[in-house]
This record gives structure tokens, C-alpha cells and sequence, in this order.
């Protein structure tokens, strides 16, 4: 059996994630405390008690998850269950900020810093009502990439999150994006509809936030991480600290190779999946991308206590 951690993106954030895991282990509060000194503010508290809308917001939602990630990570290993025993990690989007986070690749201050200026960069590279994402369900890539570039008209329109054998989310000017859901529907697509998201992330209009990343990437520390990390824009292993800081900078306009990633881990060996942090959103993808694998989540005690078997 060879597993690998997964980690998840922007959507899975719910309020109370992560507030069980810190009442049962001391050391999963100490994540969530971490991250509160190296933002200077109490993200735990809008994490535990707040309002969605202000946890959804790009700059809280990115830290947060993260956070609660990290936590359940610190979890496991309270329980002897540690992130060397994996044979890969891997996450959707800000996720690869969190299993870089848990293989020592970035220490966790410093991530939690790079995901709230990742956050806020992405946010305000475009003004609000300019830029749009649309999932298109039912539909491969390759047809959902044609789609895009029929779409774009002179405008921006890019195939951003490759999520599954079914489901393709595209991004870029809102007018192109909404051309590319009714284009979609007569390619076959059987559902084709707009996001409720703030900003088109993974398009070329995110250059400007690519630009403060490599500012802000540049003056951290990236060390080689225990385990071998699957990168969004590669969809294979990468463990030089120098390629690590580039990709991050390029995953902030490419593509999220999700389907391709999961898909190379398997023909690695990979047979079991292991979500950590808040909702099932990647088992549940993992699962229509290679259905002879098993998924298991870690977002609660209870889930750690399954896993300890």
C-alpha cells in the first residue's frame, strides 16, 4: 500500500474547521496559534466563530485552510502518523502551500504570511466584475480548452483547473468566460455554469499577483521537503527548493493539473489517498479519476482515531 496526502483548496473553507481538532490536541492549537502570531491578528477566532462571508474573503479563506490543514497534520502525528510515511504529497491550488508546509518544504509562519499576500495579490490583480470562472461539467479537457479558446475573442479565456475526467473550471474576462458557458452547452457539456468567486485565479489576468509572489517567495526560505511534492503546473514530483519557489510563481497564472497529478501518482504506485484538513472535495474528485483507489479524510478527531485504526 503506498499513499499519498492531499491537500485541499479555495471552497472547502466552513466555520468551526479545525476547532475540534484543537480542543482534542495541544499540538494542533499550537498551528492554529502560530498562524494567528505570524499574521498578527486572531484568524482562529473568524475560523471558529466569524461569518462565512468574511472567511470566504481570497486573503482569509487561503491562511485559514492552510491552518486547519497544518493542524490536523500536527493531529496525526500526535498519533505516530507522520507526513514521511506518505509517498507523496500533493494540493489543489493554495493546498500545495500546505503540503509543501507539512513536509518542511516552508515553515508554517512563513506560509501563513505567503498565503495571506497570495490572497490579497490575487484579489486585487483585477477589479471586481472584471473577471469570471465557470465549471464545465461533462466535458474533457481537451474539449473544454477548445471551448476556451473559441471563447476568448481578443479576451482572456484559459482552461484553469483540469479537476477531474468531468469537470473543468475556466477563467478570465467575465464576457469570455459567459461566451465559453454557452459554447460549453452545445459541445455537449452537461452543466455549465458561473462561480461564485471573487477573482479569475489560474488565468493570465493573475500576472500582476505572479509579480508580487516572486517578490515575496524570494524572501523566504524553501528547503527540499521530506516528501517528494506533486506540483500544480508540473502533475509530477519536484523536491529542488529552487524549482519549488519557481512553479509557485507560475501556479498563480497556470493551470491546476489536479486530474494529471493524481493520475501520475497512481502510475507511481499510489493506492490509497489521504485528504487533510476541512470537506472531501479532492476524494471525491480522486475517486472519478482512478476509481480503483481508496480516500479517506482527516478534518476531525474522529477521522485521526479511524486512521490510528
Amino acid at each position: 500500500m503506498s499513499v499519498a496526502w492531499v491537500f485541499p483548496g479555495q471552497g472547502a473553507q466552513t466555520i468551526g474547521m479545525g476547532k475540534a481538532l484543537a480542543e482534542a490536541y495541544p499540538a494542533a492549537k499550537a498551528v492554529f496559534d502560530e498562524v494567528d502570531a505570524a499574521l498578527g491578528e486572531k484568524l482562529s477566532a473568524l475560523i471558529w466563530e466569524g461569518e462565512i462571508e468574511r472567511l470566504t474573503l481570497t486573503a482569509n479563506a487561503q491562511p485559514a485552510l492552510m491552518a486547519t490543514s497544518l493542524a490536523a497534520v500536527a493531529a496525526l502525528k500526535a498519533e505516530g502518523i507522520e507526513v514521511g510515511q506518505a509517498a507523496f504529497v500533493a494540493g489543489h491550488s493554495l493546498g500545495e502551500y500546505s503540503a509543501l508546509c507539512a513536509a518542511g518544504a516552508l515553515s508554517l509562519a512563513d506560509t501563513a504570511r505567503l498565503l495571506r499576500i497570495r490572497g490579497e495579490a490575487m484579489q486585487s490583480a483585477v477589479p471586481v466584475g472584471v473577471g469570471a470562472m465557470a465549471a464545465l461539467l461533462g466535458l474533457d479537457f481537451a474539449t473544454a480548452a477548445e471551448v476556451a479558446a473559441e471563447a476568448a475573442q481578443g479576451e482572456v479565456c484559459q482552461a484553469a483547473n483540469d479537476n477531474d475526467p468531468a469537470q473543468v473550471v475556466v477563467s478570465g474576462h467575465k464576457a469570455a468566460v459567459e461566451r465559453a458557458v454557452e459554447i460549453a452547452k452545445g459541445k455537449g457539456a452537461k452543466r455549465a455554469v458561473m462561480l461564485p468567486v471573487s477573482a479569475p485565479f489560474h488565468c493570465a489576468l493573475m500576472q500582476p499577483a505572479a509579480d508580487r509572489m516572486a517578490e515575496a517567495l524570494a524572501a523566504v526560505t524553501v528547503s527540499a521537503p521530506v516528501v517528494p511534492v506533486v506540483a500544480n503546473v508540473r502533475a509530477e514530483a519536484v523536491c529542488d527548493p529552487a524549482t519549488i519557489r519557481q512553479l509557485l510563481v507560475e501556479q498563480v497564472t497556470g493551470s491546476v493539473r489536479w486530474r494529471e497529478s493524481v493520475l501520475w501518482m497512481v502510475g507511481q504506485g499510489v493506492t490509497d489517498f489521504c485528504e487533510v484538513g476541512a470537506g472531501k472535495a479532492l476524494s471525491g474528485m480522486i475517486k472519478r479519476i482512478a476509481k480503483d483507489t481508496t480516500q479517506k479524510a482527516v478534518g476531525t478527531p474522529e477521522d485521526v482515531a479511524a486512521l490510528k485504526g
